[in-house]
């Protein structure tokens, strides 16, 4: 375990109706200091979108498919410090993390954050998208 570092993650969470408070995981963002480690993997299943969405987009407003995918798009270009991502995406890497997992209440919304130890960043990125969001 000595070779084990610190890191935190949030679970990425699709609120289509935030009245109702249904939601759906569609992604996990990681940061580790120690590794200098700051990546998100995410998925957007259309399926099961319109099982929370039936109509691709209700009468409150609800963003569409393709819309939502577009905002999960931009967390990636913020988290990858892609100039696309705007002056966010400028910040160091910690700024980045805890500006998008700071509580919000729109359609895509971070959970509480979650530490543990890790010694492979990606393998953890990996096992933690696979076991909370496939």
């Amino acid at each position: 375990m000595s070779n084990s570092s610190v890191y935190e993650y949030s679970i990425i969470r699709l609120v289509p109706n935030v009245l109702r408070g249904e939601c759906m995981n569609v992604g996990v963002i990681m940061y580790c200091r120690d590794h200098k480690f700051l990546k998100i993997h995410w998925r957007l299943d259309q399926e099961r979108f319109h099982s929370f969405v039936p109509s691709g987009k209700s009468e409150n407003n609800i963003p569409s498919f393709t819309e939502v995918k577009a905002y999960l798009m931009v967390w990636e270009k913020i988290t990858a410090g892609m100039a696309a991502g705007g002056p966010i995406a400028q910040l160091d890497p910690v700024s980045r993390f805890r500006w998008l997992t700071a509580p919000r209440s729109t359609i895509i919304q971070p959970s509480p954050l979650h530490p543990g130890l890790c010694v492979d960043p990606e393998a953890t990125l990996n096992s933690l998208f696979e076991q909370y969001v496939l």
